[in-house]
């Protein structure tokens, strides 16, 4: 559909294709690692910043409880992470990497670090030019 009277249509189903595809190709890198493209997003975030609330790791994924608590239990059942309830508030839990996560991160992001160099190859600077764009765009879908 590239109808101009909707182009948000347009433009969400090119993105859609688009992440559709991108993701495939990081997935296959993924896959040596025994991760889903979810799980790397959620052990991503918590190598930048461990010990995070469920709800805080939502926020940044744009994912709510009920999508993101199978994700945690199954990182949990590989023994790459551990939840914890609050002791002062058992709704609250927070998740912290083990050893045997932490000890990913170095192995996985210099399996990542050589895609981004293929793609970079196969995308030329496109994904640079469409980075802020992309973070603008996701800022005001979000409000």
């Amino acid at each position: 559909m590239t109808n101009p009277e909707f182009p948000t249509i347009a433009l969400s189903r090119l993105m859609y294709s688009s992440s559709r595809l991108l993701i495939q190709k990081i997935q296959l890198t993924l896959n040596d690692f025994g991760l889903t493209y979810p799980q790397f997003l959620v052990l991503a975030i918590l190598w930048e910043e461990d010990g995070l609330k469920v709800h805080e790791l939502g926020k940044k994924l744009n994912l709510d409880s009920g999508t993101l608590t199978p994700l945690l239990k199954k990182l949990e059942s590989q023994n790459l992470l551990k939840r914890k309830r609050g002791e002062a508030d058992e709704r609250t839990v927070t998740i912290h990497l083990t050893y045997p996560g932490k000890s990913l991160q170095s192995k996985t992001l210099t399996a990542v670090a050589l895609l981004e160099n293929q793609l970079e190859t196969e995308l030329g600077k496109e994904v640079q030019k469409l980075l802020p764009t992309m973070e603008t765009l996701l800022e005001k879908l979000t409000k």
